[in-house]
């Protein structure tokens, strides 16, 4: 088997230990599975209406859409604008800081596409073991 050079991660313990560490914060926000999903959704358009992602996101309720809306929404990387009409309308996009996060969710994706079958094989290895 090849070994890879790679960089290591910038980790220091001391930092990542912390409460308040922005690695921590930051990763607590976006390894949110609703999150990604509804990041990668806002990036498809310039903006969505509520009733739109919750028909897009399957298996997300009412309130966890509401809820992770509101926490992306805290971190300034979703934007929601409420129109003065009846009944009102209320469309979400990404700002500009929540654009900047589509390119690594991208990568990471992408990750995920290219090795999902070494990760599914390595699972069943792993059960196989366990298991004899």
């Amino acid at each position: 088997m090849e070994t890879m050079q790679l960089p290591p991660l910038p980790v220091d313990a001391d930092v990542y230990n912390q409460a308040q560490c922005p690695s921590r914060l930051i990763l607590d926000r976006i390894a949110d599975k609703w999150t990604t999903l509804i990041i990668g959704i806002l990036s498809q358009a310039e903006h969505r209406r509520f009733n739109e992602l919750r028909r897009m996101i399957g298996g997300i309720s009412q309130k966890m859409l509401t809820q992770t809306l509101r926490d992306l929404e805290r971190d300034g990387l979703v934007k929601r604008t409420i129109y003065p009409e009846i009944p009102p309308r209320v469309e979400y996009q990404l700002t500009r800081l929540g654009r900047t996060l589509c390119g690594p969710l991208a990568s990471l994706t992408q990750w995920a596409h290219d090795h999902m079958e070494e990760v599914k094989g390595a699972q069943a290895a792993f059960d196989a073991a366990v298991r004899a």
